[in-house]
Order: C-alpha cells, then structure tokens, then sequence
C-alpha cells in the first residue's frame, strides 16, 4: 500500500472513520465559534462594561482556569466512560456556558460564564484525540486529527461572517442565544453514530480490519501517577505548554491587534481574519498530510512527526515582525502563515500520545498535556494584559509566538528522542 493515498485506501475499504472526523470537525467548528466570539466583541464589549487591558486578560484567565483543570479531568472521563457520552456530557456544558453569556451584567459576570464555557470546552480534545485513536490506525491519525482541528479554523472563520450580522441586527446578548441554540442540532447526530469501531453497524469487514492493524496494545487502565513518572508524557506536556498560549493569544487579542494597529472596527474584521483562519486551515491538514505521507512511504513515525514540526516551526519565526508591519495585508499574510505554521505543528504533536501510549492511556495523556496547555494560556493572558497596559504594543507577544515552536520541539526531542512506544511499569 506504500504509494497509495489515503484517499485511495478509503475508498478501498470503506468511509465511516471519515464520517466520525466530520462530526468530530463540526464540534470543533462550534467550538471555536463559541471560544472566540467574546474575542471578537473585545473592544465594544470593554467600551460598554468600561474593561482594562487587565479585566480581559483576567476574564480570559478564568477561561484558562476552568480549562485547565477540565481538561485534565475529562482527559480521565473519556478513558473511563467512553468518547460517546464523555464527549457529549462536554458539548452539552459549554453550550451552556456559552448561552450565559447573554445573561452577564458585569466583569463578575462574564468570568462565570467563561468559567463555565472553559468547563466543557475542556473535553473537546480529549475526546477528540481519543476517538481519533480508536477509529484510526497510526498512520492515518496525522491526517485525521489535522482534519477535524481544522475546525477550529473554520470555526474562527464563522465568527466573523456571523457574528458582526447577529450582533448589529439583534444585540449582543441575542448573538450568544441564537449560535448557542443552533449548536445544540450536533448533539443528537453524535449520540446517535457514534460508537467504538467494534460496536459500529456501519463497519464493514475490511474497514474495522484496517483500523485494526496496528499491533494489539494493552487494554489495562493505567493512573496518572504512572503516567507522570514516564517522560514521554512530559515531552507532550510541555509542547502543549509553551505552544497553546500563541493559540489562544492569537485567538483571544488579533481582532483587537487589528483594529488598534490598523484600524478595524466590528464591520471590517471579517476578511483579514478569514484570510488567516483559511490559512491556518491550510496548515493544519497540510502538517498532518505531510507526515502521514511520510509514513506511507517508509519514513520512521520519530522522522516524520519532528521533520513537519521543524518545517513549521521555522515558519512561524517570521511573526516576530508583524507588529512593525504598516499595510495590513502584509501583517495579514505574516499572521497566517504563523497560524498555519501552529497547527501544523500542532496536528503532530497532538499524535504523539497515540503513537507512543496504548490506546487505554491516551485521554489521560492529552488530559495532562492540555491542562499543562491551558495553565500555559494562563500565563499568557496575564502577560499580555501587562504588555499592552505598560507598553501599549504587540512586539513583545509576538516575539514570544515566534520562538515558542523550536523550543517547543526541541524539549519533545530530548525527553522522546525515537518516539519509541513506552512501558509503563508498576
């Protein structure tokens, strides 16, 4: 099968792990939309509540918090219960969270609905790595995991096209209301198809064979204590640390970057950002694509998960200028390729627990990563919150987004330099 596509290969022995990633890429679209819209209504929001720089940065903060610790925690929901009602109990939270922004009053206020919304957003990508591990052998999880993370970038794209319309047509409250209540149709599709690759009707033979081929892996629950004595869970917890926080800054301050460098408002958001997110989604699925490709063609998964990352990596250098640049396309196009670069970066690095750990461990790896991840978010909400009330520029933070992804790989290279499956020991 080595000059086969995967493409070709599904087509050959069927297409419902596809059909999973679709419903898993929608969630992740919702997510966005609902993770980044408070982003995107940051400066009339700080105008009609009279925010600091600071009071964002501490609302985001609560974000962080709740994140952090639901993340770590449903990482372990997910290996215990199961993707399908895990995933479902954390979609169903974060819709409500997301809703209770309408009802916020205060800065009081909106920190408990951002808490609530970082509750249930916390199980997003424990579920989703997990389910990728489940319905995908190794050498497709790349692919497939850059195809449904590319919903966040669809979903940062959706924000700008809807919001600014529900907004100036119905208020601010009613935009939270009317995209809450509309996200709620996925929760019924999940429910009703998903289900693990053995107890799927929709399996054919040959397709639950290939998700199958990997060599077995033990099926014995394994606690965090285990889990934290081995350094491969610290090479993909501390990637997530010193990356996710350039997500979220990007995410959380580019629309309110854009409107004081360049002078955009709640009308003129939408194309520079659609730009950046249609090339982050680029990114995405073009750094799962090359190192599955990679692999495919006899590459080690050790050479080609940290080949793609350095290439990405090295991309994102350039982001350290973007602050100097005066027209802004040309700090669009600098922008994007950043993005572009991190979640291509990001596709393989979230591999990395389904290729060293059994699949009974996975949740709670990328459950320790992403609380490491979001603890990581934290820290950078407060130091953007000083910079831009100190300084008043974005030079800084950038300079910062633009070593984070060396750094970040290099510390992966030293604690797991083959990317060798691991033995846990009693």
């Amino acid at each position: 099968m080595g000059s086969e596509t995967t493409a070709t290969a599904g087509l050959r022995v069927g297409m419902v792990r596809w059909i999973v990633v679709g419903l898993l890429f929608t969630a992740m679209v919702i997510n966005y939309v609902d993770r980044g819209m408070l982003g995107f209504l940051k400066s009339d929001l700080s105008k009609e509540f009279g925010w600091s720089e600071t009071d964002y940065a501490d609302i985001v903060l609560c974000f962080q918090a709740a994140y952090a610790v639901s993340y770590v925690a449903f990482g372990r929901v997910m290996d215990k219960i199961g993707v399908r009602w895990g995933y479902a109990l954390a979609f169903t939270i974060w819709t409500i969270g997301h809703i209770c922004h309408s009802a916020a009053r205060s800065l009081v206020g909106f920190m408990i609905a951002r808490a609530i919304l970082g509750v249930g957003e916390g199980g997003s990508f424990p579920g989703s790595i997990k389910a990728v591990a489940e319905w995908f052998p190794r050498k497709e999880r790349a692919y497939a995991t850059g195809l449904f993370n590319a919903g966040s970038n669809i979903g940062a794209i959706v924000t700008p096209l809807v919001v600014p319309w529900l907004t100036l047509t119905y208020g601010w409250q009613m935009a939270f209301i009317i995209t809450g209540v509309a996200s709620l149709l996925w929760l019924p599709l999940w429910i009703i198809v998903y289900r693990r690759p053995r107890e799927s009707k929709l399996l054919s033979p040959a397709e639950l064979a290939h998700i199958e081929s990997d060599p077995p892996d033990t099926t014995e629950k394994i606690g965090w204590l285990r889990l934290l004595r081995v350094k491969e869970t610290w090479a993909y917890a501390v990637g997530k640390f010193l990356i996710d926080p350039i997500w979220w800054m990007f995410l959380f301050w580019l629309p309110d970057f854009l409107g004081k460098r360049h002078g955009l408002d709640l009308k003129s958001f939408g194309p520079p950002l659609i730009v950046i997110y249609l090339l982050s989604d680029v990114g995405s699925v073009a750094g799962g694509w090359l190192s599955s490709k990679m692999i495919h063609r006899g590459a080690s998964v050790n050479r080609a998960r940290k080949l793609t990352m350095l290439i990405c990596a090295l991309c994102a250098t350039p982001v350290a200028f973007a602050a100097f640049a005066d027209q802004l396309w040309v700090a669009v196009l600098i922008i994007g390729l950043a993005t572009a670069a991190h979640q291509g970066f990001s596709a393989n690095l979230y591999t990395l627990p389904s290729d060293v750990f059994p699949r009974s461990a996975v949740g709670s790896v990328v459950g320790i990563g992403g609380m490491l991840g979001a603890i990581g978010g934290m820290v950078m909400a407060k130091y953007a919150g000083y910079i831009l009330d100190k300084l008043g520029t974005y030079t800084p933070i950038f300079v910062v987004a633009a070593s984070a992804y060396l750094l970040a790989l290099g510390v992966v290279h030293l604690l797991s330099p083959r990317l060798a499956a691991v033995e846990i020991k009693d």
